[in-house]
């Protein structure tokens, strides 16, 4: 079950986190939110305002070179960044099985790159850079019955930035 994707349009950094700390406000224990899109278009940005409303008080930083984050908020929270590596063994090497439990909230940078290890469950959001430079469109595609009752709650937190 997929749903219609909701179009969102930020033109700060400040505002790309304020958006994740949006969506931040429906996440559950469990939750896997995969982030896509243009490099430089702000995922980890997206993902300093959600573990900002998750209650993380250390700097998030982008997991490019460690592959994996951690940090505690209200929830553990796992960041993995997935752009770097070549095959889905690598994937699975990390840990990922475990990684992707009830307990954690993930977020994984590139999570297109290694789709069909994702559960079917999940949030996608595609980070884009249009021409203008300073405007990131945001496309936020949900997957799933969990997340299909939590659309309207979702697109109502999100409406200051729909397009």
């Amino acid at each position: 079950m997929t749903g219609p994707a909701l179009d969102l349009a930020t033109v700060s950094p400040e505002e790309t986190r304020a958006v994740g700390e949006a969506v931040a406000a429906l996440l559950r224990p469990g939750d896997v939110i995969s982030l896509t899109g243009d490099l430089g278009a702000g995922k980890t940005t997206f993902v300093q305002g959600a573990a900002r409303a998750l209650g993380v008080e250390d700097p998030v930083l982008s997991p490019t070179f460690t592959l994996v984050r951690e940090y505690r908020g209200r929830v553990p929270i796992y960041h993995l960044d997935v752009y770097r590596l070549e095959r889905m063994q690598e994937v699975l090497d990390l840990g990922f099985e475990e990684l992707v439990d009830r307990r954690a909230i993930v977020f994984i940078e590139w999570g297109d790159a290694i789709d069909v290890l994702l559960p079917p469950e999940r949030l996608q959001v595609e980070l884009t850079l249009p021409s203008d430079g300073q405007e990131r469109r945001l496309s936020v595609t949900w997957y799933g019955r969990s997340w299909a009752a939590r659309i309207e709650p979702l697109a109502a937190v999100l409406e200051r930035w729909m397009v």
